[in-house]
């Protein structure tokens, strides 16, 4: 883990992803960031409209990419919002109870993304011991 004081990523989960998707993991990880900046805006957007059914998709969208990455935070998030909002499609009232959460989604994806970036940017410095535990255990997270 570079910079993630608040646990915002399962470093086990993001290591197989990235093992996974081998030289594709940077390009699926650029749609998951851009995917997730407009996943937000249509969840925020459907709250300022009022419309339950204009919640879940983009909710549904952000919880798996969320999940696929080790970002459960946000994944657990997103699906709180998506199911929320399918039961309020359901009995067709509006989704204002969901307010809180909404307001949350926003600082926590930006958290997340950080913490993403901070993790693949060729630019951050790494400690070499770290570094050379992760290989030795085959890409294992430490700590």
């Amino acid at each position: 883990m570079t910079n993630d004081p608040d646990g915002l990523i399962d470093w086990n989960a993001f290591g197989e992803t990235r093992n996974l998707l081998g030289a594709g993991f940077v390009r699926i990880l650029g749609y998951f960031l851009e995917d997730g900046t407009k996943s937000v805006a249509a969840i925020e957007e459907a709250m300022r409209l009022k419309d339950s059914t204009k919640l879940v998709m983009p909710a549904h969208t952000l919880k798996g990419e969320a999940w696929q990455f080790g970002a459960n935070r946000l994944a657990l998030l997103a699906e709180e919002i998506e199911v929320a909002a399918r039961h309020y499609v359901e009995i067709q009232i509006d989704p204002s109870e969901l307010v809180e959460k909404v307001v949350h989604l926003r600082p926590l994806f930006e958290a997340t993304v950080l913490a993403l970036e901070a993790e693949t940017s060729p630019l951050v410095e790494r400690r070499p011991v770290a570094a050379a535990q992760r290989n030795a255990l085959g890409g294992m997270r430490l700590g």
